[in-house]
């Protein structure tokens, strides 16, 4: 891998590592989908020079184009984002960020549901660890229990929210085949800010909450999720995309849950359990056997 596609790729994944954590200090003070609203509008602020320099409407394929985007923006923004910041209210930024690593899992089995793309033998064994890992980081007491506590509310939030990523890559894929990741990513963006932000003024009237409550550090973190996470992140990594192997750049995905750790446990005074350690092997596994498969 060339040297400049390398250090893009490593800096996405800090980037990206770092989001969870981020995401739980503006939840310290902001309710959930008024943090989504805010970081969508501020990246979709980022992208918007560069929509409207590729020809804006007319460069998506006029409106056919643009309705094919808001479908998708209610994946890949809105239901993502939403439920992944609601579910990091319950859960740590450790738990979250190892679930995230698990969306190529996701993505094959939602391609072998809609695409009828076949699932080998390796695949399946790597998709069985992936998911024994994620019993083990839950833990065999909470399993057994039944019991949605907050915890695993917020776990299981999390990983519907990876759902919605699957389902926005797979169903995506022919739109995103036509017109490129990044200027699908840069409307889904847009569109999802567009749309999301009533949701969070409903939400701020709901609560009584008003943005003068928010602390320096909210404001901070919500920037660095826009600018940092879903904006600059993404950049850098489609920029590492063009200059290496696809493979080769979702080895480096697997650094961001201990790069979250090496984080979250000094600011966030998360601990590393021995449940979180195993099951990291395991989903970490899973997936590297699932993208070899």
């Amino acid at each position: 891998m060339p040297p400049g596609a390398r250090a893009a790729l490593l800096t996405a994944c800090v980037l990206w590592a770092v989001s969870f954590v981020a995401t739980r200090v503006a939840l310290e003070t902001t309710p959930p989908l008024v943090v989504v609203s805010l970081r969508l509008l501020v990246s979709a602020g980022c992208f918007l020079p560069w929509i409207v320099r590729s020809g804006g409407v007319a460069g998506i394929g006029g409106a056919r184009g643009l309705g094919r985007l808001f479908g998708l923006s209610l994946f890949g923004a809105g239901l993502h984002y939403g439920l992944q910041t609601v579910g990091l209210q319950y859960t740590t930024a450790s738990n979250a960020s190892l679930y995230a690593v698990t969306a190529p899992i996701t993505i094959l089995l939602l391609s072998a549901m809609f695409l009828g793309e076949h699932v080998t033998v390796r695949k399946a064994l790597g998709v069985a660890l992936a998911v024994a890992g994620v019993l083990v980081v839950m833990g065999a007491e909470t399993l057994t229990s039944l019991q949605l506590d907050a915890p695993v509310r917020g776990d299981l939030l999390v990983l519907v929210s990876i759902v919605m990523w699957g389902l926005f890559t797979v169903l995506g894929k022919k739109v995103t085949d036509e017109l490129g990741a990044l200027k699908v990513t840069s409307w889904v963006t847009l569109i999802g800010a567009l749309w999301m932000a009533p949701v969070g003024a409903f939400e701020m009237s709901a609560t009584g909450f008003s943005p003068g409550r928010m602390t320096l550090d909210a404001w901070l973190a919500i920037g660095f999720l826009g600018i940092g996470c879903s904006f600059l992140a993404v950049l850098l990594y489609f920029v590492a995309l063009r200059r290496t192997e696809s493979q080769k750049v979702g080895v480096y995905l697997y650094t961001i849950p201990p790069m979250t750790a090496v984080v979250a446990v000094p600011y966030l005074g998360e601990t590393l359990s021995v449940n979180l350690i195993l099951g990291a092997v395991l989903v970490i596994a899973g997936v590297a056997l699932t993208e070899r498969g």
